[in-house]
């Protein structure tokens, strides 16, 4: 049997294994929006600045999870990118 671990992107819409993924969470019942922990309604989003551009521009997150996102996660979000970069990147052939 096949494993049910993939996601696809909000942006791309690429599939891609969940574990290499970004996870945004809007929690249930406070409705509150987080990165990568929480049960509730879940986007998630490719680790490559194209596709956070996208989401920021397009205001995908904001309604795939039907609330406001706030700025302080697209923050967290770059933050990661910038920290993946000078790690030297994720991995592209998980991609």
């Amino acid at each position: 049997m096949a494993e049910k671990n993939y996601r696809l992107c909000i942006s791309c819409r690429q599939t891609a294994h969940r574990d290499t993924l970004w996870r945004v969470v809007r929690t249930f019942p406070d409705h509150q929006v987080q990165l990568d922990e929480g049960t509730g309604r879940s986007a998630y989003l490719c680790p490559q600045a194209s596709c956070l551009e996208a989401a920021q521009k397009k205001n995908r997150l904001s309604r795939m999870l039907r609330t406001q996102v706030p700025p302080e996660i697209y923050q967290a979000l770059s933050q990661r990118l910038m920290e993946d970069l000078d790690r030297g990147g994720p991995d592209k052939n998980s991609y």
